[in-house]
């Protein structure tokens, strides 16, 4: 492993590092309640056989189909990996450029979950908690995204939760400081944008992972979100 790498913004309250490769990351924040994405291509891959942890969930409040083989490479799949980061156990870690996030765990370990993106330009990065956690939660885009795509007007006060919800099955909402920075871990209803900086801000994952990250995560748990030297923040 490298020698830790210290960041100058700020946010290097704790150690972070990565192997073989700098640990850089930031994420979207105006409009990131929005989490609408631009449709993607099929992966053309050889054949892969979904694992186990990606089969359908038909016990779901809604029923999850299974995720389909090629739509994610293999290497965004989540997995048990040594910690890159550093920080303390109980942390969440995003690594936006190359679309990892990572829950700290007990000696030395994490889980690694791959990740879809927003664009550049709806950027937030810092140090924050998760405040609240919402399964099959509501969807309400903000005034900036109902301005940019005024057919979002109908869902001003809220999309109900479903498939066909851009928040998917579970949320994590980050707070900083008591105030709520629009900023969100939530699954997708297209597992396609995994891996891609396609979202209008927000941080997806399969919904297979955001269930398995939701159940370890409790309220309060810190997260650190790293910005991406080439992106703008907001």
């Amino acid at each position: 492993m490298t020698n830790f790498t210290k960041f100058k913004n700020g946010l290097n309250r704790g150690p972070i590092s990565l192997s073989r490769r700098s640990f850089l990351c930031g994420a979207m924040a105006l409009g990131l309640g929005g989490c609408q994405s631009t449709r993607t291509a099929p992966l053309k891959t050889a054949k892969l056989s979904v694992p186990d942890m990606y089969q359908a969930r038909p016990k779901e409040r809604f029923p999850l189909p299974a995720v389909k083989p090629g739509d994610v490479p293999r290497k965004f799949w989540r997995k048990l990996v040594d910690d890159p980061t550093g920080e303390r156990p109980g942390t969440l870690v995003v690594d936006t450029p190359h679309k990892y996030l990572y829950w700290v765990m007990e000696d030395g370990k994490a889980m690694r979950y791959g990740i879809g993106v927003g664009r550049q330009g709806f950027s937030w990065a810092g140090r924050a908690n998760v405040a609240w956690k919402r399964a099959w939660p509501t969807w309400t885009p903000p005034s900036e995204m109902i301005d940019r795509q005024p057919e979002l007007k109908k869902w001003r006060k809220g999309m109900p939760p479903g498939l066909g919800n851009p928040l998917g099955a579970r949320a994590l909402y980050i707070f900083s400081g008591g105030k709520d920075t629009l900023y969100r871990l939530h699954g997708t209803n297209e597992p396609r944008s995994i891996g891609k900086a396609v979202s209008s801000g927000c941080i997806r994952l399969l919904n297979q992972d955001i269930i398995d990250l939701y159940n370890r995560v409790p309220k309060n748990t810190p997260i650190v979100v790293i910005p991406d030297p080439k992106t703008k923040i907001a």
